[in-house]
């Protein structure tokens, strides 16, 4: 199975006056607009996946939305393990029920997202990651999702993903 996993795109600071639940708090437009350019981009690379999973936070959520819109992946499905305040280990059960899929994405947040990379990778999470907000790490995956069972294909920033648009 191969992995795509994509931290969410840039999203309004913190500010509990605007937003008391921070799953609340929206991308910026700036944020959206650049990724819709980046998700062109990766759609270059990845034309298609079997499943979008996304955290249900709105940052998130809407990062996943555009994927859709913009890379023509399936329509997201709201994954609680993937939620901000969640650890890389509850991720890795999410996975095992989608991994007859041959491709998969996770749509979430950082530090969440190199910590489930890294326990995919190594079993103990022993790697670190600078992922960038609409960034993504592909993973390949042997024999399903479990702790040690990835190599890694390749990570790109959000800025290279918007050269590639076209």
């Amino acid at each position: 199975m191969d992995l795509y996993i994509v931290r969410h795109a840039i999203a309004q600071e913190r500010d509990a006056s605007s937003w008391p639940n921070d799953g609340d708090r929206p991308l910026t437009p700036e944020g959206e607009a650049k990724f819709r350019k980046a998700a062109r981009g990766l759609r270059r690379l990845v034309p298609t996946v079997g499943t979008v999973l996304s955290s249900p936070f709105a940052r998130a959520w809407r990062t996943a939305e555009l994927l859709e819109e913009e890379a023509g992946w399936p329509a997201p499905k709201q994954q609680d393990e993937l939620r901000a305040d969640r650890p890389a280990r509850e991720a890795v059960r999410a996975l095992e029920a989608v991994s007859n899929n041959e491709a998969v994405a996770v749509v979430g947040h950082e530090p969440g997202l190199s910590e489930l990379a890294s326990l995919l990778l190594t079993g103990t999470g022993a790697v670190t990651f600078d992922l960038k907000k609409g960034g993504v790490i592909a993973l390949g995956l042997n024999g399903g999702a479990r702790p040690g069972s990835a190599y890694l294909r390749w990570t790109i920033s959000p800025k290279i993903l918007r050269s590639l648009s076209g």
